[in-house]
């Protein structure tokens, strides 16, 4: 746009100062050019008022808007847990259950008169005295808080298990 045309168009507007309003106005009387183009340019002012604006439908907008919303309900909403880590601790657990239900049956002296079981590790095998340990009330606390995690752990596979079978 070369400068006559920006400050008649500053001049259509309302844009520019009092002084400059003055100026292109005695510039429009004086100027051909000037009176020329400031006509050109209220005639393309004028379509421009006239020219209605493309608005979208309603039905866009809610086309839109729902597109955004199934895409944002399609993805799974998932920790950032690593399953390496969850396994571990799993296989940790397992493995002290078993090691405490091991040393619970080793120790068991049954006698009954209908038969008499008395288990027995061979001499090479050392245990500690755990009297102490299975009577703490630490090692009571650790088997009730094994037991709610499981409880926990089989309550959630199963609602994740039936989920997936109405979805």
């Amino acid at each position: 746009m070369n400068t006559i045309e920006e400050k008649l168009w500053n001049y259509i507007d309302g844009t520019c100062t009092p002084a400059e309003q003055d100026a292109i106005a005695l510039l429009i009387e004086q100027d051909d050019v000037y009176r020329k183009k400031h006509q050109e340019l209220l005639l393309l002012n004028q379509e421009f008022a006239a020219i209605e604006l493309d608005e979208p439908s309603m039905a866009f907008t809610y086309n839109v808007m729902e597109t955004i919303r199934t895409e944002n309900a399609r993805q799974p909403l998932k920790a950032a847990i690593d399953k390496r880590v969850i396994m571990g601790v799993g296989i940790f657990f397992v493995f002290t259950i078993l090691a405490l239900l091991v040393f619970t049956i080793a120790n068991i002296h049954l006698q009954s008169s209908a038969f008499d079981v008395n288990v027995k590790l061979p001499t090479s095998i050392k245990l500690p005295n755990a009297g102490n340990i299975f009577s703490s009330p630490v090692f009571k606390w650790f088997v009730v808080f094994d037991v709610v995690l499981a409880l926990f752990l089989t309550d959630s596979y199963l609602r994740r298990k039936r989920a997936t079978k109405h979805a």
